[in-house]
């Protein structure tokens, strides 16, 4: 593909106006229009997938195939709209709507507390108007129904069954529903008919309205760019349905490394490649074909772990699956090759300790790597000078930072006056005249990072939207838990950037970088 640049920005961050305290679907739709102002041309996401109760993380999904319903976008329903609309909340949903959007941060809990009921309430009025009647509505939802049956059936079933045994793992369930008896699941469809039906609903819905955004995103001449997460969580209708898949008593992670002495565990399912690989990979082929149908492309989180995933048993030593690495060679190109084969471009996060075989094996399918600014350095000559980003392969995304790192504001608060006299070795920051490394941090070096990584040779550059303006905040801190994470929330609504002086200034300035360093989508002058 040309080159490009993009903007990396978690859905829930996109707040607007009429939103519900966090960002929605449809929020995609101000932003985008932003970004094709700024010459913007790739929007890349965290994952969609619903989350349980509780929990924050996109990467702790329940489901790695649905869309959560707390991106509905309830201004847009019409369903809730004739079941009354905010008038209907009961005083505890106001409440949580309120507070919801009154919080400065994503407030998932009064978020979800607020949006599962005027779902219900809209989902009410659903049956009643359209179900009931047998409407052309009705039908749509059918044929929706029966076209994704192959994973919304097991999805929709295992929330059901969940709700009716509430705080009970499904390896908890009685026998029959927990080996997945045909019998027993039949009788749970008839006995929980109307709540299955409620979770079918919620994803047809939210099937609309991401297609409505992606429509929008499209014209805008922006693609999306989804997150291909490594697992679901184990209380997940992907690991009920497929628990032979997965070693029992295992925790996916990785092994011990210069970033931990004692590396990190998951607490997610460890994949049996052996028995995956037997049956042809039919799990992996479905989902390949679940983010085509989402996205433009899909950046692959953790693609080491599709070569070799590291288990963590309750007993005994850890070990990596498979453990040679001619089969972790074959079954790693299997898989990726399966995901090219959809059609949708692959990023693959390759970032930590990453062996060789795997960078070359990329290189071989045609999969552009990471380059992330900061650790992009030769680590074997003198002083461990930084890659000068023009060097980086044309088949690589250069990033500024991730989800799961600081800000460059951040990060050049922090360096050691080593690490930012490396950098701004670098020619560019002595062409811009900030080339001092005890200088604090400021505009003018903000947009020499900036220009650097998009002069670089990589084909594909994306930033995370703090970096585009200069911001301290942060998505996430790894090997913490916390309200910290997993909340921040841009500080203006995105269907108000057009209205916003140091967002058009923001985008005037991308779209000179993207004109003058050929990154600009076709047709920008």
């Amino acid at each position: 593909m040309s080159r490009r640049a993009g903007i990396g920005l978690p859905l829930f961050s996109a707040r607007s106006r009429a939103g519900w305290g966090i960002g929605e679907m449809l929020d995609v739709i101000p932003l985008t229009a932003w970004m094709e102002r700024a010459g913007v041309s790739e929007l890349m996401l965290l994952p969609l997938g619903t989350i349980p109760d509780g929990e924050t993380s996109p990467y702790s999904a329940t489901s790695t195939l649905s869309i959560d319903p707390i991106y509905i976008s309830l201004q847009a329903l019409p369903d809730f709209a004739r079941a009354g609309g905010e008038a209907a909340l009961s005083g505890d949903g106001r409440a949580a709507l309120d507070a919801a959007r009154a919080s400065t941060r994503v407030a998932h809990a009064h978020v979800r507390r607020a949006k599962s009921e005027a779902l219900d309430l809209a989902f009410t009025a659903f049956l009643a108007d359209e179900w009931g009647q047998l409407t052309t509505t009705a039908a749509a939802l059918a044929a929706y129904v029966a076209r994704e049956r192959w994973w919304l059936d097991d999805y929709a079933l295992f929330l059901a069954l969940g709700q009716s045994m509430p705080g009970m793992s499904w390896r908890a369930w009685p026998a029959a529903l927990r080996d997945r008896d045909s019998r027993a699941l039949d009788d749970a469809r008839r006995q929980l008919a109307r709540e299955v039906l409620r979770h079918q609903y919620s994803q047809w819905v939210a099937d609309a309205q991401w297609r409505e955004a992606r429509r929008a995103a499209t014209t805008n001449g922006v693609r999306l760019i989804g997150d291909l997460p490594f697992v679901a969580n184990t209380e997940s209708p992907e690991v009920w349905a497929r628990a032979d898949e997965f070693l029992p008593g295992v925790s996916a992670g990785v092994p011990p490394d210069a970033f931990s002495d004692t590396g990190q565990d998951w607490g997610l399912p460890t994949y049996d490649w052996n028995t995956i690989r037997r049956g042809d990979y039919a799990w992996m082929r479905q989902r390949a074909r679940r983010m085509a149908a989402l996205f433009d492309g899909i950046r692959v989180d953790h693609v080491i772990g599709l070569y070799r995933t590291y288990g963590r048993p309750r007993h005994g030593e850890p070990f990596f699956n498979p453990a040679d690495e001619p089969t972790q060679i074959a079954q790693g190109t299997d898989v990726l090759t399966i995901l090219r084969s959809t059609g949708v471009e692959l990023i693959a996060e390759d970032l930590g300790v990453v062996p060789d075989f795997v960078r070359a094996s990329l290189t071989s399918l045609g999969g552009p790597g990471c380059k992330v600014l900061r650790w992009e350095r030769d680590w074997h000559a003198p002083g461990a000078p930084f890659v000068p980003p023009a060097n980086y392969p044309p088949m690589s995304a250069a990033l500024t930072g991730t989800h799961d790192t600081e800000p460059l504001a951040a990060w050049w608060a922090e360096a050691s006056r080593g690490d930012r006299e490396a950098i701004v070795a670098l020619d560019l920051f002595h062409e811009r005249g900030v080339a001092n490394p005890g200088a604090p941090w400021s505009g003018r070096l903000r947009d020499t990072f900036i220009e650097l990584v998009y002069r670089s040779g990589a084909d594909a550059v994306f930033l995370p939207l703090q970096d585009v303006f200069g911001w301290f905040d942060r998505v996430n801190v790894p090997a913490t838990v916390g309200p910290h994470n997993w909340t921040w929330a841009v500080p203006w609504p995105v269907d108000a950037l057009h209205e916003n002086d140091e967002a058009a200034e923001r985008a005037g300035f991308l779209r000179w970088l993207a004109a003058s360093t050929g990154r600009a989508p076709a047709g920008l002058h």
